[in-house]
């Protein structure tokens, strides 16, 4: 019985261990060969050296596209909270059978293939432009609306489970008490929200950083591009800069260095949330 108890835990670290290995090998091998002179990932190191951060910020067309895409990504995220969180709030005081629809709709898009999603909005630029002839064009605009909505959901998604978990006597009280409910949502439930909706904007810039397939269709004769099409016109015509190796380290450590102060922060609150409740016993 042990030696298949201690078998079975051997495997289970063994695929573990294999899992973080396919997942986290190739982030390091692009940081270790961002401080490398070598062309290509896997060719000869050549010696420590920091020149490609210095090529990076000489690359003026890699910068525009890092700059618009943290753009739409900041922007797209900062909408998509907004009505992610008003749409998760809505629907949780709807009725049963009309919650379950509405909730159903809202996540078409996370379902749809994105291909799909791309091609409906591009389909409705051309219906805009040319069927009721409205002065709109692709535009680092049209690409913000597209990710807001491809990104919304996710938000929505994050938000309503701790909606679930919330007091509902807490806004019940702040209301008896003479606040009325636009305050109520202010003063009580949305900073309630906070934790969730950070982590919802997180998700939904990281969607939108990541996005190529409706930003590429949608970005078609504006001369606009992002990392992901900046990177594939590279592979396509020639060749992908050596730059984006020090890009992607310095992207891989902020995001890295974000999520260990997030988390930091985020236990700090439990352990003093812990400490007065245990005063107050």
């Amino acid at each position: 019985m042990k030696k298949s108890v201690s078998f079975s835990l051997a495997v289970k670290w063994a695929i573990l261990i294999v899992v973080l290995i396919a997942i986290y090998v190739p982030l390091l091998m692009i940081v270790a060969y961002s401080f490398s002179p070598a062309q290509s990932v896997g060719d000869d190191f050549g010696g420590f050296t920091a020149s490609l951060f210095s090529k990076l910020f000489e690359n003026e067309d890699l910068l525009k596209a890092t700059g618009n895409t943290l753009l739409i990504g900041v922007v797209s995220a900062f909408f998509a909270t907004a009505l992610g969180t008003t749409a998760a709030i809505g629907i949780h005081y709807m009725r049963r059978k009309t919650r379950t629809v509405v909730d159903a709709s809202s996540q078409i898009t996370v379902v749809n293939a994105e291909i799909v999603t791309a091609i409906g909005f591009y389909l409705l630029m051309l219906f805009l432009r040319e069927t009721l002839s409205l002065p709109v064009n692709f535009s680092l605009l049209w690409i913000i609306v597209a990710h807001t909505v491809i990104t919304t959901p996710y938000v929505l998604l994050t938000v309503s489970p701790r909606l679930k978990q919330l007091n509902p006597n807490l806004l019940e009280a702040s209301m008896d008490l003479g606040a009325g409910p636009m305050r109520s949502l202010f003063t009580v439930m949305l900073p309630q929200l906070a934790g969730a909706m950070v982590s919802g904007f997180a998700l939904a810039f990281t969607l939108s950083l990541d996005d190529f397939v409706i930003t590429n269709i949608n970005s078609l004769g504006s001369g606009i591009e992002t990392i992901s099409t900046f990177i594939y016109d590279g592979v396509r015509k020639k060749g992908i800069p050596s730059e984006i190796r020090a890009l992607s380290t310095i992207i891989f450590t902020v995001v890295l260095v974000s999520l260990i102060v997030y988390n930091a922060v985020k236990n700090k609150k439990r352990q003093n949330e812990k400490q007065s409740k245990g005063e107050i016993q």
